[in-house]
Order: C-alpha cells, then structure tokens, then sequence
C-alpha cells in the first residue's frame, strides 16, 4: 500500500507539473463544456422546430401554442444561462435553471423512465451542481478575511452531491449494451475511478483519469460525424457525444477545486 501511495503522489506531481500551463484556463473550459450539452440541444430545436412542435403535438399529447411555449422557453433559457454559466454571471440562478430544464425535458418528452437517459441526466446534474461549487468557492477566496461558516458548508455539499452525481453515467454504461471483454475491463476500471471520486480518495487523479478516459470513449462510440444525416442514430449519438462533454466539464471542475471537505482526502490534511 506504500508503494501504491507513493506512486499515486508521484503521478499527481507529475501531472501537476504538466497541467500548469492551462491550470488558470480548466475553470473556463470546463464551464464551457458543462454547458455543451444545453447550447447544442438548443440549436437542435431552433433548426428544427417543426418536427419538434409535431412530435409534442402528435405523440405527447400537447395542445398547439402550448407546444410553442414549451420549445421557446427551452431554447431562450437553455442559450440565456448557459452564456451566464460561461460568463460567471448568477451561476446559482443559471445553474438552477437549467435544472428545470433537465427536469422539464424528461417529462415533457416521456424519457423519465428511460434508465439511461436518466442516469446521464443526474451525471449532467452533477456537473451543474460542481458550477455552483466553483461559484461558492471563488466568492469564498474573494472574501476570504469575512466569516463564511453557512457558505463555506454549502460549497462542501454541493461538492459532495455533484461528484456522487456525476459517477451516475458509469453506471448507465456498465448496464447499457452488450457485454465483451475490453467492456468488462473498462467497466471494472471505471468502477474503480468512480468509487473512489464517491468516497474522496485521490478523488483529483481520479477524475483526471475518467476525463481521459471519456474523451477516448467519446471519440470512438459518439462519432456522430460519421453517420450520414438522413441515419436515425445521427441525432442519439450526437446528444450522447455533447452529454458526455458535459460530465467531463464536471469532472475538470472536480479536478480544480477539489473534492471538498466530506472526503477522504479532505480528512488525511487534518491529521
């Protein structure tokens, strides 16, 4: 187990040493691509408005101007708070509004009971909650020399929630397809990673080795650019590709900040 130790400490210097560069731009990249997800499916309805009116109408039951509504509220919000996200403007607000969009999409559109559209959603709910953690954090830092104490708690259990939620796309990828060796040992692995995001040990190398991971596994099963426009999976696996960008925004927030004083890592420090 020392050596393990070790070799963890050495590998975290050394990824340290070659992150510096870019370290002062994560935060920015990662609100970038938390938000991914919401712009891309904001243009998905813009451009096709039509056939998104005639599903809600035809086969959700929604009654014509309310349809409109729904559509244009989603779209306004969607482009509205994802801007204030990138921007660092009323995260809590933005972050907590595109909340309701998620929440409103799964029941507008049925997909609640969707288990892996489910599970993806809590991951993007994760990150949005690992938002609201770095805007707490960099208000912490601006006011440092003022007493914090009710602030200080709720950056630690939005860091919490938010790294617990964003593990919830392993499982969907652990219970979604078909079985194969290279899928096992990516299972196992990622179980591994996830685990010890969970608990907060090495929670920084962790989510270092899952946003790699990702990017890989998106690049190589969401390449939607691939598939011909008129294939039906064009658009599943565009929304899967821009969802997983969105959790990876998540886990490089996880990697600036921290995962937080309910952690195993938080815990080691005090002794």
């Amino acid at each position: 187990m020392d050596g393990v130790k070790e070799f963890t400490n050495k590998l975290e210097d050394v990824i340290d040493k070659v992150g510096q560069p870019i370290r002062p731009h994560i935060p920015a990249i990662a609100r970038f691509l938390i938000v991914a997800t919401f712009i891309e499916d904001s243009i998905r309805i813009a451009t096709n408005f039509s056939g998104q009116l005639y599903y809600l109408n035809r086969y959700r039951g929604f009654p014509t101007g309310i349809n409109h509504l729904f559509l244009i509220a989603n779209v306004l919000t969607m482009l509205s708070c994802s801007g204030m996200v990138i921007a660092r403007k009323n995260i809590e607000y933005a972050a907590s509004a595109l909340l309701g969009v998620v929440v409103f999409q799964a029941l507008g559109y049925g997909l609640i009971f969707d288990a892996n559209f489910f599970l993806r959603n809590l991951s993007v709910i994760g990150g949005l909650f690992m938002v609201v953690s770095d805007g707490l954090h960099r208000r912490r830092q601006l006011f440092a020399g003022l007493p914090a104490l009710s602030e200080n708690d709720r950056k630690t259990y939005f860091q919490l929630a938010g790294r617990v939620l964003l593990i919830f796309l392993f499982v969907g990828f652990a219970l979604h397809g078909s079985w194969s060796l290279s899928r096992v040992i990516a299972s196992a692995v990622g179980f591994v990673a996830c685990v010890m995001i969970a608990v907060g040990f090495k929670a920084k190398l962790s989510a270092m080795f899952l946003v790699l991971f990702l990017s890989v596994f998106n690049i190589v099963v969401n390449n939607f650019w691939s598939v011909e426009n008129a294939h039906a999976q064009k658009d599943f696996l565009k929304y899967d590709f821009f969802q997983t960008l969105s959790i990876m925004g998540g886990l490089l927030l996880l990697v600036t900040i921290g995962p937080g004083g309910l952690s195993m890592d938080e815990k080691k420090k005090a002794f």
